[in-house]
């Protein structure tokens, strides 16, 4: 096995149908995964700890919009014009390659925003080659990333796949602003699949051509610059560059907006709910980088992203942007309909500005797959997944320690009734106890509940806890309450207060 960390996690993913090839039968097509079973139950948990901070905490709305739209509604929101990739074709074999993230595996160094004849000096100067077959590479072109299609059998009726949930937001916002209440601020936010037609998507997780995102967009008003919660978090210390710096500052968020480095309050609280969010997801190596004007999108006042170091380098995970009015009002331009409201703090009409904090779901998946693994050790022989608790596929593991009446029977009766009590709960009756033990730490299962024949006689079973492998005794009655507590995702309390050593030992 490769000693790449990458490669071990895959192997894991693969292994135990955490992750799985799209179309595997017919020799899967890069850029395309399926979750299984467990990667499915681990995904759920996470968009739901997402939803409760992002939008229902703070009384915003979630919308689930279209994925298909006309061609004009990407007109106006600039994807028809700016949304391309530079890219090579290798003159030899014909293959088609990502000219900037060529040179960042070769050379290293970022590249966002260099021009195409920029990059084909560079790549001539380095002499890069085609990865594939060494062959000669063409002049940087560049390439739409959006996947087109027609709808109602007609040619001219063109469309595409949305490369962003964003625009869904930007098209349903008159209509829910004006049925709840005609105020701002408002949010609305969604956790919904994105497209791009990516040249040639690797990593695995880290560049997909169909993906999840996780986006809220915040109108607010721009001459109001105030959010309420922000006087909780202006004190808590981000780790951030700045566009000039490559050095990080540990500084307050309330510094970083005094330096310019986050464009105002509104900016500044989404970016430490962002840090708290991948804090709870046990992600620890990351950092904020503000982006320069050639990194920006072209709809951005301003950008901040959250980078996190993983055995593929640093990766841009989540993207802040101040979108100023830009889509509202080119949605205003070209569909001929006002979109700016009447805010009566302020006595008048405005076009909203907004504050987008747009999050890769798959590449917070990874990052939090990477942070958790745990290699072989002295005290545990396998590897295994110190997931959050409160993001751990199941809740519990039942198992009877042997298979024999009536030790079944009660593991069953157990099992039934913790699913009806709404937990994810796993089964297997067969195997060493141990073995057993070791293939639901692979996954990250929390607890395991051990039916032995000491239950019959007390009513008790054996709970074990994943981390430390230690176990007490516990009624079956408390089961539910005991599971509950360590894993409940309270996001108020960044999974829950409660610690592993306030854990019962029931004698």
């Amino acid at each position: 096995m490769s000693d790449k960390l990458y490669d071990k996690i895959l192997e894991i993913a693969l292994k135990r149908s955490i992750l799985i090839p799209s179309a595997e039968l017919y020799n899967a097509v890069s850029g395309f995964y399926d979750y299984g079973p467990i990667g499915v139950l681990i995904k759920k948990k996470i968009e739901t700890v997402w939803k409760r901070m992002f939008i229902k905490m703070h009384g915003f709305h979630e919308i689930e919009s279209a994925t298909i739209y006309p061609e004009i509604v990407f007109r106006a929101s600039g994807h028809a014009e700016h949304f391309a990739d530079p890219i090579v074709t290798c003159k030899k074999c014909g293959m088609k390659w990502r000219a900037d993230k060529l040179l960042e595996e070769r050379v290293g160094g970022s590249y966002d925003g260099v021009s195409e004849d920029q990059l084909t000096r560079m790549i001539k100067d380095n002499n890069i080659k085609c990865p594939k077959c060494n062959g000669e590479l063409t002049d940087v072109a560049r390439f739409a990333l959006m996947f087109k299609t027609t709808y109602g059998g007609e040619s001219k009726n063109i469309a595409y796949l949305r490369p962003e949930t964003a625009q869904g937001m930007f098209l349903d916002f008159q209509r829910i602003f004006a049925t709840y209440g005609s105020r701002l601020p408002m949010g609305l936010g969604q956790v919904g699949k994105s497209y791009r037609n990516e040249i040639s998507p690797r990593r695995i997780l880290i560049r997909l051509r169909e993906f999840t995102q996780m986006e809220l967009e915040y109108f607010f008003n721009p001459e109001i610059d105030d959010i309420k919660e922000f006087e909780d978090v202006k004190d808590v210390v981000i780790p951030i560059m700045g566009k000039d710096n490559q050095n990080i500052e540990n500084i307050t968020v309330l510094q970083a907006i005094e330096k310019g480095y986050i464009t105002n309050k509104i900016h500044g609280y989404f970016v430490v709910l962002t840090k708290q969010f991948y804090d709870m997801m046990g992600v620890k190596e990351y950092r904020f980088r503000q982006l320069n004007d050639s990194e920006k999108a072209h709809y951005a006042v301003g950008a901040v992203d959250l980078e996190v170091n993983t055995s593929f380098g640093w990766i841009e995970a989540v993207s802040l942007a101040h979108r100023g009015d830009y889509d509202l009002s080119s949605h205003s331009n070209l569909s001929k309909k006002n979109l700016s409201v009447f805010d009566d703090k302020v006595g008048k009409k405005v076009m909203p500005n907004v504050i987008e904090p747009s999050f890769g779901f798959d590449r917070l998946f990874w990052c939090v797959l990477e942070s958790s693994y745990r290699p072989v050790t002295d005290e545990k022989k396998w590897e295994w997944f110190d997931l959050p608790m409160f993001i751990s596929p199941y809740h519990a593991a039942v198992y009877p320690l042997v298979k024999k009446e009536p030790l079944v029977n009660t593991a069953n009766d157990i099992l039934r009734s913790l699913r009806g009590k709404g937990l994810d709960v796993i089964h297997r009756a067969t195997g060493s106890i141990g073995r057993r033990y070791a293939r639901a730490d692979e996954i990250g299962v929390a607890y395991c509940i051990t039916v032995d024949f000491d239950t019959q006689k007390d009513n008790t079973v054996t709970l074990r806890f994943r981390n430390d492998g230690r176990q007490v005794r516990v009624p079956i009655n408390r089961l539910y309450e005991i599971i509950t507590l360590f894993t409940d995702n309270d996001v108020r309390t960044l999974g829950g207060s409660k610690k592993v050593e306030e854990f019962p030992v029931v004698k």
